[in-house]
């Protein structure tokens, strides 16, 4: 799923360069390590200005996708292992580029990150986080009303947690979740297992909120084994 633009939503040309070179870097056209054409080839194959070129190649390199140096070829990086968070919301656009086990990986570091997370959050704001679970109840059983109060209920923990960092990684978690959030509660079981998980994290705030930390671990888990079940349904 590609979901930059739709066919009847023309980009700006300095975008349309972005989109183009980012799509040849993940379909294998600009593979990492390679250099990209000159600057005058480069532009007459994607039928813009120089100036135009220019401007898109900085806003990519400024992000992590190329190493541009003063009288040298263009460098295309390899983002894998020299990007930072920040590409995981351009990423989210390309989601049908993505590695098979992407996802999982994504889910992976969120069953590490979250706990932690959402136990600060219990210590600083346990009253607020019940005022978000008491809604738990009545949200409607649709994918697209689950992924919204989902992602709420989350990034509510990352700022209850009072961690600023914490909050800048899940910013740029959000793109990627929108995506592959509404994949995710298309499945009842999913649906069925965040309810459950909805009320025991209520319950435990409503009490002294000592189980957070393991009640977010348990459900992380599963939405880990969740996912690889769609995964083998896709398969």
């Amino acid at each position: 799923m590609d979901t930059l633009s739709g066919p009847d939503i023309p980009l700006r040309p300095a975008l349309f360069v972005e989109h183009k070179l980012i799509t040849g870097i993940l379909d294998g056209t600009y593979p990492p390590g390679s250099a990209l054409p000159g600057e005058r080839a480069l532009a007459g194959l994607l039928g813009v200005t120089r100036p135009t070129l220019r401007e898109g190649l900085h806003r990519l390199a400024g992000q992590g996708w190329f190493t541009i140096s003063q009288g040298k070829s263009t460098k295309v990086n390899n983002f894998w292992e020299e990007g930072g968070m920040g590409l995981l919301s351009v990423l989210a656009k390309y989601s049908r580029f993505l590695p098979h086990d992407f996802v999982v990986h994504l889910l992976q570091t969120r069953a590490t990150l979250l706990p932690a997370i959402a136990g600060l959050a219990a210590q600083n704001e346990p009253e607020a986080l019940v005022n978000i679970l008491n809604r738990a109840e009545t949200i409607d059983d649709d994918p697209a009303v689950f992924t919204s109060f989902d992602w709420t209920l989350q990034i509510s923990m990352v700022r209850y947690s009072k961690n600023p960092v914490y909050t800048l990684m899940f910013n740029d978690f959000s793109a990627m979740y929108e995506v592959f959030g509404f994949q995710y509660f298309q499945m009842e079981a999913a649906r069925r297992s965040s309810r459950r998980f909805y009320l025991e994290l209520h319950e435990d705030l409503r009490s002294e909120g000592s189980g957070v930390e393991g009640i977010v671990r348990a459900a992380m888990e599963r939405s880990v084994d969740l996912w690889k079940r769609i995964e083998r349904g896709a398969g």
